[in-house]
């Protein structure tokens, strides 16, 4: 570190100890890394939960469930996602099973709710996708831009040891250059942090309610597998 006198914000980045300077790119890496799945995850979030709504709308307008299948066929893989993917396999699976004719009503029923649950697994899996990542950041980041403060500031005094006289203008880009690596990890971790329990909170309502809409298409199917096997 050079001892002078620049105190501008990218003096002190570039005159800064190569250690430090591989911190904080490290840092503004993650950042960047971060906000691009924010972005995503928030409009993937939003396209799911808008899909919900009109797939929900769809199956509780009174149709019959293959016109509600071939509506979700009809609309493409753009209204396939959440209940509607849930639905797809599930219905399939019953397509399947009626086909077949030789299960009874409740292997049935327990054949369809598994079909569902793979779909929801593969649904929730991709809607926390990118949720680790933001929860590295959140957590790590603030230590990382602590260790490259304490570098800087033990390089800082290890060169105020070499001269004769110490003055503040001479000690102050040092401490200035690692309170940045300091500042570079609060940047980074802050937004993280704050959109990893949001998404949480999101994903955790959007799979709370596949499951509700599982538990009530189950019965539906039930309902029916059962009165199905009366009129036999």
């Amino acid at each position: 570190m050079n001892l002078g006198t620049d105190m501008s914000l990218w003096s002190l980045v570039s005159e800064a100890s190569l250690l430090v300077q591989l911190v904080m790119l490290g840092l503004l890496t993650a950042s960047i890394a971060s906000w691009a799945v924010i972005f995503n995850k928030r409009r993937l979030l939003r396209v799911t939960r808008d899909e919900a709504e009109w797939f929900e709308d769809l199956f509780w307008s009174g149709g019959n469930l293959h016109d509600i299948y071939n509506e979700v066929v009809r609309e493409g893989d753009g209204h396939r996602r959440g209940a509607a993917a849930l639905f797809k396999s599930g219905f399939e699976e019953l397509r399947r099973q009626r086909a077949d004719g030789r299960a009874k009503a409740d292997e049935v029923v327990a054949s369809v709710q598994r079909a569902m649950r793979v779909a929801m697994a593969r649904e929730v899996e991709q809607l926390e996708r990118g949720l680790p990542l933001l929860a590295t950041v959140g957590s790590t980041s603030p230590y990382v831009g602590l260790f490259g403060t304490v570098w800087g500031i033990m390089n800082a005094f290890i060169a105020l040891g070499n001269v004769k006289q110490a003055t503040l203008a001479m000690v102050a880009p040092g401490i200035a250059e690692a309170l940045i690596a300091t500042a570079m990890g609060l940047f980074a971790a802050i937004p993280a942090v704050i959109a990893y329990n949001l998404f949480t909170s999101r994903v955790d309502g959007l799979e709370s309610r596949f499951q509700t809409f599982m538990d009530e298409f189950a019965g539906i199917v039930e309902r029916g597998v059962h009165a199905d096997k009366v009129k036999r």
